[in-house]
């Protein structure tokens, strides 16, 4: 732990906030214009936005409308057959990817980390193994727990409650969130769980949609706490804690860091992986997907989607660096793109 003739020209409107975010042309000349809708995962909207503006400037033929609605709603409409593609952070299950009607591949298209974002008045502020599970299963309540000062001697934390600020809709950002917090911890294993939708137990808990409205909230909320896609974090200035790894050091996110930690990871050949505890780098990294089907209606809908992915998975991947995202590594890439190319039909 890759989206080609000037027939058509059209302003692409992305809006992460409210989740709607537009792709540009994709692919060659076509005897008309094609249009590909999708919907899933906020995670890696950053990056489709910016996706959305380069892919317009060089292939103006095809619009792209991608809705930022989260994951589990992504794969709910690949399997109802309602989009054209889907996005996600949490790879399908055999079971889901059962339920396809026209069968489904998993396009892995960047990674990244998700950071622990906090409102409190201190930098550098510092979260053990036993400390974050623990305040996200409800066992640490207060800001100057015992705990939490063992990890952060010299601070002055404030006494106040911990108010955690979780997602509202089903999210993949959760399932990278909780399966980490799963591997390191048995109470929360069997307390919370690894999960989309997570049943929280904390007090009080605040419920947001997406990974701007966690965001947002953690930033008007005093003594707040939560999770957020890294580019979120440095978008909304918020604050960010180090995490200790499985190397005992505490870890900021960055794009140095999640490399660090996917620069191990092992694809299989349907290309889901599921990363809980990388062994070195920032713990909290996962994979974002797009879903797409084996059969399409048609001829050209079918040669637009594998250009598309042609071009995330190749030019595309230039992008993913600014935008601290992690690249798919280019011998994964290009099984990932022969994969696509020989079998949607």
């Amino acid at each position: 732990m890759t989206f080609s003739t000037n027939v058509l020209s059209r302003v692409v409107s992305v809006s992460v906030v409210t989740g709607a975010i537009s792709f540009g042309a994709i692919f060659g000349a076509f005897a008309q214009a094609e249009t590909l809708n999708g919907a899933g995962a906020t995670f890696p909207a950053p990056l489709y936005e910016r996706y959305a503006r380069e892919v317009k400037k060089k292939y103006p033929d095809l619009t792209v409308n991608y809705q930022a609605v989260g994951s589990g709603a992504g794969v709910n409409q690949v399997i109802a057959g309602t989009v054209q593609f889907g996005a996600s952070d949490s790879a399908m299950t055999d079971a889901e990817m059962g339920k396809v009607k026209n069968g489904v591949i998993l396009v892995p298209t960047a990674g990244g980390a998700v950071a622990v974002v906090h409102n409190l008045p201190i930098d550098n502020l510092k979260l053990s193994r036993k400390t974050l599970p623990a305040i996200f299963s409800g066992q640490i309540t207060k800001w100057d727990d015992p705990q939490i000062k063992a990890d952060n001697p010299g601070v002055n934390l404030p006494s106040q409650p911990i108010k955690a600020v979780v997602r509202a809709d089903s999210s993949g950002t959760s399932f990278i969130f909780t399966n980490h917090l799963t591997s390191i911890s048995p109470y929360f294993k069997g307390r919370v769980g690894t999960s989309k939708s997570p049943s929280w137990t904390i007090p009080n808990v605040i419920k947001a949609k997406g990974n701007p409205g966690v965001a947002s909230s953690v930033t008007r909320t005093p003594g707040a706490i939560g999770y957020v896609e890294y580019e979120f974090a440095l978008k909304n200035k918020l604050k960010v804690a180090q995490i200790r790894n499985k190397q005992g050091q505490f870890v900021a996110p960055s794009l140095q860091t999640a490399n660090q930690a996917l620069s191990t990871v092992s694809f299989p050949a349907n290309f889901r992986v599921f990363v809980d505890d990388p062994t070195q780098g920032y713990p909290i990294v996962g994979l974002t997907w797009l879903l797409i089907y084996k059969s399409y209606p048609n001829a050209a809908q079918g040669t637009a989607v594998k250009n598309f992915v042609n071009w995330v998975l190749t030019d595309g991947q230039q992008i993913n660096d600014d935008l601290n995202y992690t690249r798919i590594p280019d011998p994964v890439a290009q099984k990932v793109i022969q994969t696509v190319n020989s079998a949607i039909k």
